[in-house]
């Protein structure tokens, strides 16, 4: 089942946000988990969570001593990098912090009006409740995960690429379309595992899906949300190659 978060601290707004989730909630596979003006409530719940993926509408502006929207959202993506995460704000131009802080939001509604408002909600539950059941979908390839005590199923159409860590031997950092998860592991076994996984560095293993094109400048492939991986010299030819051939 697919949770439903909303974080508002407007009563008013807060209420036709829970009236529209309620109208178009999917049969029994979405719930509203939880509805609340206090962010606090949305991290305990993160802690004590069984059900990873949920779907955040969450108030850019929170009139919140401690914590904003913008920092409610960074702690959710570090909790569960596959949140899809949908701000609502009166104002428009404080999108672009949530890509200074790496968010990777599903969506933006601005507050306009509550017919746009809900029209715009329906759309990202939508969206959201797709990915959903596209991730449940028994054909979905998966690459199980043990990430600090927590399985988790990484769709392999998520997968940008992976990278070993910098400082900790046999540590691996998996970059997906929504965050990161770090475990132990080693690049050449995983590369057995799909021929869409290719080897372009020693410490890369990046989805040749997932590549947008290839930077001769700097060597380095990028994916498709913008995030870059380095390419060894002796394979760039090979990569334009296949990058030139999809």
């Amino acid at each position: 089942m697919m949770h439903i978060l909303i974080c508002e601290d407007d009563f008013e707004q807060r209420t036709h946000m829970e009236h529209v989730v309620g109208k178009h909630i999917s049969d029994n596979e979405m719930e509203l988990i939880l509805s609340s003006e206090d962010p606090a409530e949305v991290l305990a719940y993160l802690k004590t969570r069984s059900n990873k993926g949920g779907l955040y509408f969450i108030d850019i502006d929170l009139k919140n001593d401690e914590i904003d929207g913008i920092e409610l959202g960074v702690k959710i993506r570090e909790a569960d990098p596959f949140a899809k995460i949908v701000f609502i704000t009166t104002h428009s131009e404080l999108a672009y912090l949530t890509f200074q802080h790496k968010i990777n939001a599903q969506d933006y509604i601005v507050k306009d009006s509550p017919e746009k408002v809900e029209t715009k909600m329906i759309e990202c539950m939508m969206e959201a409740y797709d990915r959903y059941q596209n991730e449940k979908s028994d054909d979905t390839k998966n690459f199980m995960v043990d990430a600090n005590g927590e399985v988790w199923n990484v769709p392999y159409d998520e997968i940008l690429f992976f990278e070993t860590h910098p400082k900790i031997r046999h540590r691996i950092i998996l970059h997906t379309e929504n965050g990161k998860l770090e475990f132990r592991g080693f690049l050449s076994e995983i590369e057995k595992l799909d021929s869409e996984f290719y080897r372009c560095h020693k410490s890369y293993l990046l989805s040749i899906n997932k590549v947008a094109y290839i930077d001769k400048k700097t060597k380095e492939a990028v994916m498709q949300n913008g995030a870059r991986a380095h390419i060894a010299q002796k394979k760039m030819a090979e990569m334009v190659g296949i990058v030139g051939e999809r």
